[in-house]
Order: C-alpha cells, then structure tokens, then sequence
C-alpha cells in the first residue's frame, strides 16, 4: 500500500505501509485522503485523523522514517528524526522517499495522505 505525503506549500514525500499492524495499516487506506493540521515534537510530526482504532501491536519505540498510529490521540504520526514516541504506538509503515522534508513542517501546516 504505497502513499503520498503532501505538506501544503513545501513538498511530498513517498510512503508504504507494512504488515507490523496490520489491521490499522488498512483501516488508514480504506479512509485516504486524510488531512490534518501538523503539530510538531522533538522529531516528529503528527496530525489528528478521523479515525478511532485500539492497540494492535504497539510499540514503544520508533526508528528514523516510520509512520505510526497513536491511539490515544487519534494520531498518524511521522517520525523524521532520532526522537520516541512520547507513549506506545502502532508502528504502519516508513516513508521511501523525500524524509527530509519533514524537518521543515511548522505547527498548524496542513498534510494530506492520498493512495497511489
């Protein structure tokens, strides 16, 4: 399941999703687009999604590019650099391309997931 990553005005990125949870990793898919207003902390960049999911196979660490889904924030979470997660989440996939420009997202920029 490969995705588009836009941040409004900055750029794309490329994105798959794997099989580390999977039932999360579709329930995503199945509701693309989705878009949200980005916060920002440490080296991650999260956004609130219309999507309410439970723990699947959580993880409580994170390594440079993976995408996740936080449960107790509604959350997909992009995490760009050295930083982890605050609390346990679903680890969903890991960008594959243009990582770096999500060092430039600030507070509030939109994000738009889409399928290709």
């Amino acid at each position: 399941m490969q995705l588009e990553i836009e941040v409004v005005g900055k750029g794309k990125a490329l994105a798959e999703l794997d099989d580390r949870n999977p039932e999360t990793s579709k329930k995503i898919y199945e509701n693309l687009p989705l878009e949200g207003n980005a916060q920002v902390w440490l080296e991650e960049t999260y956004f609130q999604i219309p999507i309410n999911l439970d723990y699947e196979n959580a993880s409580s660490t994170s390594v440079k590019g993976d995408l996740s889904y936080w449960p107790p924030g509604s959350a997909f979470c992009i995490f760009y650099g050295e930083s982890q997660p605050a609390s346990a989440v679903n680890p969903i996939g890991r960008i594959t391309k243009n990582l770096e420009l999500f060092k430039e997202v600030e507070e509030e920029d939109i994000i738009i997931l889409n399928s290709i």
